[in-house]
């Protein structure tokens, strides 16, 4: 597929709308949910744009400001409520999030920071993927009104299923209704029905 020009990217380029353009290979190989500790840390110290610090292994921090961060991490735990692993060297969920005080976060920004850490066929299946929860609810808009208790309603999300992964996106709203930070979560689609029952509840 070639390669893609972009800003810099993980270094907080178009993650965070600085910085200067340069090229990455996204055909490349990557490392995702389901393969080895060893595997996904080798695929985190090689990538181009994660680039990790000295001493980081399955979680990369970046911060130009305070108001401007980027985080990755590896887990050997699903998304959710605190299980105990099954596999201690298997990562079951990767998530990245964005802070962003000066540009805001978008889903569209969040998606394209998907494809661009893995790649445009992972980004396809997050794409075609069908979504099996999606929230706030109107149940949980209407709570919010009566109650007067704004902080789910201002929390906006989905869990699709694709056909390689599952993938869970959230974005936190403002009380004046702007965005500010989100996240995506690949994750194994043998732990879909755990975080969706928790996300119901949560709802």
């Amino acid at each position: 597929m070639g390669s893609i020009r972009f800003g810099l990217f993980l270094s907080l380029g178009t993650l965070l709308g600085v910085g200067t353009a340069f090229s990455v290979d996204v055909s490349r190989a990557h490392a995702l949910p389901g393969q080895t500790t060893e595997a996904v840390a080798a695929w985190i110290q090689g990538h181009p744009t994660l680039r990790p610090s000295s001493g980081e292994k399955l979680l990369v921090r970046k911060s130009d400001t305070a108001a401007q961060r980027f985080t990755f991490q590896a887990s050997v735990l699903p998304p959710g409520k605190v299980a105990p692993p099954r596999n201690a060297g298997m990562i079951r969920s990767e998530k990245f999030s964005l802070f962003d005080m000066i540009n805001g976060v978008t889903r569209e920004r969040l998606e394209e920071s998907l494809r661009m850490i893995y790649s445009p066929d992972i980004y396809q299946d997050y794409a075609q993927g069908n979504v099996v929860y999606a929230y706030p609810t109107q149940a949980t808009l209407s709570q919010a009104r009566n109650k007067a208790e704004p902080l789910l309603a201002n929390i906006q999300g989905e869990l699709r299923v694709g056909q390689r992964y599952a993938y869970w996106l959230e974005i936190a709203q403002s009380s004046e209704g702007k965005s500010y930070t989100g996240q995506i979560t690949v994750l194994l689609k043998s732990d879909v029905e755990k975080l969706n029952t928790e996300l119901r509840d949560r709802s």
